[in-house]
């Protein structure tokens, strides 16, 4: 696989992705939206029990839509599906979607994560958010760890946000043979822990105690049978972890592509999360097609899975520490 120097590396690498993020550093909350002004093949996979979504059925294979226009992933729990309203509102001021006989609607899918738990719990992502976030939209840098919907993520809430670390936002890219490029980016609130996936090596989670940065080992706990003892602690309950993600290609695919390419996507947030896919969590990772290139599918998967694992990696690694959560950003100089 020929790799180059990314332009961002990251997911605006690829043709045709947009991203704009706002967030609100008073209340710990925000919104990351990505926007693909000519339209979107999606697909998506929810492989969490916790899950908070809108608009889904517009990218399985068998829906009449074809493409999408813009992907909202915000803070607030259920409160934050609001804000992709706004980001509705945005497109059609641009000129983007579906041009019907009455108006020009955009398909707009979204995600949340549950932030609520730090920061204001009464201030969350509305439709103002979601039409900044848009109008903010751009292929350039994007910003990482407490930025957009990540600012309020938290990981490692086994023993409860006491014993937490920041979570945030994280992205990264890779161009392949003859112009293909695949992206992804991550927004992590895991119940459990942050591994980097080279080397099986815990980055961030739980801690051993509210003074250490000795991590606990989420995975070993939840093993040993301790989930029984330890359920009532606040970071615990069920729909208050989730990490969304979303990968991108330029490679053309068909719809069905689309929704498996989200599928092997997974993979990456398997080798990243320990553990993934909790009862407690809303795991759910996007996929796009932007493009009309040719590319291998069995290696898109890969490298999709890949990048978000390294998206994920970084998501924690240039987080600093909010509200007296520490995060690792704190010592990253890049």
């Amino acid at each position: 696989m020929q790799r180059n120097q990314a332009m961002w590396r990251a997911i605006t690498d690829v043709p045709g992705v947009h991203v704009g993020q706002v967030q609100d550093a008073d209340a710990l909350t925000g919104c990351t939206v990505l926007v693909f002004p000519e339209g979107a093949a999606g697909g998506v996979d929810v492989s969490g029990s916790a899950s908070g979504t809108r608009e889904l059925t517009t990218l399985h294979g068998w829906h009449v839509t074809s493409h999408i226009h813009a992907i909202c992933l915000a803070g607030g729990s259920a409160f934050g599906l609001d804000a992709a309203g706004g980001v509705m509102q945005a497109l059609e001021a641009q000129g983007i979607g579906y041009e019907t006989r009455a108006a020009r609607v955009p398909i707009v899918p979204a995600a949340i994560i549950y932030d609520l738990g730090i920061g204001s719990p009464n201030r969350r992502p509305d439709v103002a958010m979601g039409y900044a976030a848009c109008q903010a939209a751009v292929a350039g840098p994007v910003a990482e760890g407490n930025a957009g919907a990540g600012i309020g993520a938290t990981v490692g809430k086994f023993y409860g946000m006491d014993h937490a670390m920041k979570g945030g936002v994280g992205t990264a890219s890779a161009e392949l043979d003859d112009g293909v490029w695949v992206g992804a980016l991550a927004v992590c609130n895991a119940l459990g822990d942050v591994r980097d996936a080279a080397t099986g090596a815990l980055l961030a989670g739980a801690r051993q105690s509210p003074e250490s940065m000795v991590l606990a080992d989420t995975a070993r706990l939840l093993s040993e049978g301790r989930l029984l003892s330890e359920r009532r602690k606040p970071g615990a309950e069920a729909g208050s972890n989730t990490t969304l993600g979303v990968v991108a290609t330029n490679a053309e695919l068909t719809k069905p592509q689309v929704e498996k390419l989200a599928k092997l996507a997974q993979h990456g947030l398997v080798k990243a999360l320990s553990p993934a896919h909790t009862q407690f969590d809303g795991d759910t990772v996007f996929a796009v097609s932007t493009g009309t290139a040719t590319g291998d599918f069995t290696q898109l998967g890969i490298v999709a899975a890949e990048l978000l694992a390294v998206a994920l990696a970084r998501s924690v690694t240039l987080a600093g520490s909010l509200a007296g959560v520490p995060g690792l950003g704190d010592r990253v100089v890049e």
